[in-house]
């Protein structure tokens, strides 16, 4: 008993004393801590709306003043005639997203990393992220006047692929190809700065073992990065339900309005659209909930089968 009282007294020592060797970085949090809390964790008490009736009538009122309906909002949000096929919209795009964006991702930064030309590569480097800076608008805009029916595709095929006009899965694929040219560039950052930090000397140990171009990538620079792949991919399923609403109503029209509508966009249509703000926030409430418990999953799952996790 008393070890274990000196070695926690040790470690609160040792806690102490590094708190204050790192005071200045502790400081420049401050302002950063503080934003998070006005900006991430305030608005939290909004979540109150989705017990309770709220519309423009009683909007301004006090919480306490408003009508309390429980569940209501949630069970008329999960028996709405558009929630089964938004939830599938929803799943199938995120899926789809996560997987060929990961996939992407890590090809594309591996290229880059394995480009001898240096000033090729920065430039190579900086157009492709470049897309992650226009405006969905502006995307949307030039992805319907290559896609759509009569568009540059199908004028250069000299046929009518109906990409965009499919009230099927295919616009699913469709949103997701053109979010990867945006984000691609992008998110391949985060990879290349992983394999920057990598060991020359695994590579020199590998080529003096005989392994050629594609051997060492297989059996060096993954390895290596690894970790990193684990932590994305598990944020990433954690926002599995936090579809952009923005790109779905940007790219979609009234013949693939089924398959292009997720929950962001149900919660603005429900909500905001037929003035019941507490539905609206009930759905944005159940986005938020699923994603934690997913991420939760997704880290647990992470660390049972051996691999990196966050915590």
């Amino acid at each position: 008993m008393k070890k274990k009282k000196k070695e926690t007294a040790v470690k609160e020592k040792f806690s102490l004393n590094l708190m204050w060797r790192q005071r200045y970085l502790l400081l420049m949090s401050v302002p950063f801590v503080i934003w998070l809390i006005i900006f991430k964790y305030v608005p939290l008490w909004g979540w109150t709306m989705a017990f309770q009736e709220v519309k423009p009538g009683t909007f301004a009122l006090p919480v306490w003043e408003r009508r309390f309906v429980g569940f209501d909002n949630f069970v008329k949000a999960f028996t709405d005639r558009l929630f089964p096929q938004t939830m599938v919209n929803t799943i199938a795009i995120s899926i789809l997203g996560i997987a060929i964006g990961t996939i992407s991702s890590i090809l594309f930064a591996l290229i880059l990393n394995e480009l001898c030309f240096t000033k090729f590569k920065k430039l190579t480097q900086t157009v492709s992220y470049l897309p992650h800076f226009v405006s969905w608008v502006i995307i949307a805009s030039i992805a319907k006047m290559l896609f759509n029916d009569g568009g540059a595709i199908d004028t250069m095929l000299n046929t009518k692929l109906h990409l965009m006009s499919t009230n099927s899965w295919v616009f699913w694929v469709v949103v997701c190809l053109i979010n990867v040219w945006k984000e691609m560039g992008w998110d391949a950052i985060i990879y290349l700065s992983a394999m920057a930090g990598i060991d020359q000397g695994l590579y020199e140990a590998a080529k003096v073992d005989g392994a050629n171009r594609f051997q060492r990538i297989w059996h060096v620079t993954l390895p290596c990065i690894k970790p990193t792949i684990i932590v994305l991919l598990i944020m990433s399923i954690g926002s599995a339900l936090n579809v952009g609403m923005e790109r779905q109503m940007l790219l979609s029209n009234s013949v693939v309005q089924d398959h292009a509508m997720v929950l962001s966009w149900f919660a603005y249509v429900r909500g905001i659209g037929n003035n019941n703000y507490g539905l609206g926030t009930a759905i944005g409430v159940f986005q938020s909930v699923v994603g934690v418990i997913l991420l939760f999953i997704a880290n647990k799952v992470a660390g049972l089968i051996g691999e990196d996790k966050l915590v």
